[in-house]
């Protein structure tokens, strides 16, 4: 049995609007709050100092469709349900209480 090929993948659906794009370029400039020098793509940025970010519409090109992405799931696909709210945590572990017998310099 021969594997169908995925929708994104058929060469007559090729065109330039789904052409693949130019990879990313790094790009660097001084936070806008704190000044601090900091690095991002095509012109968009997040300071992890303060936390500012600069609009998406700030960049170099143009952000990638959903359609452009290449780890886009196969469209009938659905993403898996996530489970409400945080994960539990583990239950510490109980310390182990002291030897009375054992202490030292008795």
């Amino acid at each position: 049995m021969t594997p169908r090929p995925h929708r994104a993948h058929l060469p007559e659906e090729q065109t330039e609007s789904t052409a693949p794009l130019p990879p990313p370029e790094l790009t660097e400039a001084e936070c806008r709050r704190c000044g601090t020098y900091i690095a991002g793509l095509d012109g968009r940025y997040a300071c992890g100092v303060c936390g500012w970010v600069n609009d998406h519409s700030e960049g170099h090109r143009r952000l990638p469709r959903a359609d452009e992405d290449p780890d886009r799931p196969p469209k009938g696909r659905r993403r898996p349900k996530q489970l409400p709210g945080p994960p539990p945590e583990p239950d510490p572990e109980p310390e182990p209480e002291p030897d009375p017998e054992a202490v030292p310099g008795s």
